[in-house]
């Protein structure tokens, strides 16, 4: 049985710190997924097209952006190097509070730092939307972001994203593997956020439009507030994502702008998840 500071150790060598474009440190921190170059991070960390990665042994390579998915704040870097210590994937489906949870980032830029704590929940957390989460008592800070949430056993079993509460909030293994083995999932590009309208009616405000994504297609603009789709009363950010989840192609958009007793509608086409990224 391997003792606490081999699990942390070994790792330790299956993180790696990625570093911002014209930035010498800080940035946020990768897992090697796979032996030949394959490396999970967050979509919020991988946020253009290239980056650096340096490896436990102070090696930096190139690295470039194979997979992005914002709305699950997920990405996938390739480097072109073979035979890296992979990091082994856990079941977060298996996870139990109380359970011992380490993580490891690079927190203002430390490299390696390990932090410990215990499982308190997973599910869903207020919003954060209807998907899961792994939440646990370990102490993140800016930089940790990326990296690794692993069980005793040293097993990942999610990506550390963000803190609420005090908690570690993480993306749980088995989104990370459904992302690897689907890719992204179709989104507008937009960044909403809801808003009330006359009476009890809710909608979504446009706060930011990405161009060449379907909402620039649809020709939406800042300000614009969406209220419903595909005939549906939009009332949430998971409303929307509903939608698009299905898999429906091209979508129906209800919004108002400026005179909001005016209603306009436009038909978005948002693209298909792209090829597995694994």
């Amino acid at each position: 049985m391997r003792t606490f500071g081999e699990v942390a150790e070994r790792l330790r060598r299956s993180t790696v710190q990625v570093l911002l474009q014209g930035r010498e440190h800080g940035g946020g921190t990768g897992v090697i997924w796979g032996a030949d170059g394959l490396i999970v991070t967050n979509a919020h960390v991988a946020q253009s097209n290239r980056a650096a990665v340096e490896l436990w042994d102070g090696r930096r390579l190139e690295a470039r952006v194979t997979a992005h998915d914002p709305r699950r704040d997920l990405a996938v870097l390739r480097v072109s190097e073979a035979g890296l210590p992979a990091a082994t994937a856990g079941d977060s489906t298996a996870l139990r509070a109380g359970e011992l949870a380490l993580a490891i980032g690079s927190p203002l830029g430390f490299a390696g730092a390990l932090t410990t704590g215990v499982i308190h929940s997973v599910g869903p957390v207020l919003g954060m939307g209807r998907h899961p989460w792994v939440r646990a008592t370990v102490r993140l800070a800016p930089g940790n972001s990326g990296g690794p949430l692993a069980n005793a056993d040293g097993h990942v079993i999610g990506i550390n994203t963000a803190i609420m509460n005090g908690l570690g909030l993480a993306v749980p293994s088995r989104d990370v593997l459904e992302f690897l083995r689907r890719g992204a999932r179709p989104r507008l590009g937009v960044v909403l956020r809801p808003v009330a309208l006359e009476g009890s009616q809710l909608g979504l405000l446009i706060l930011e439009v990405e161009p060449g994504e379907a909402a620039d297609g649809a020709s939406l603009l800042v300000g614009d507030i969406l209220t419903c789709v595909n005939g549906r009363p939009l009332d949430s950010n998971d409303a929307l994502g509903d939608a698009l989840d299905s898999g429906a192609s091209p979508i129906r958009l209800q919004f108002v702008r400026g005179d909001r007793s005016r209603l306009r509608e436009t038909v978005a086409r948002p693209a298909l998840p792209a090829e597995a990224a694994a």
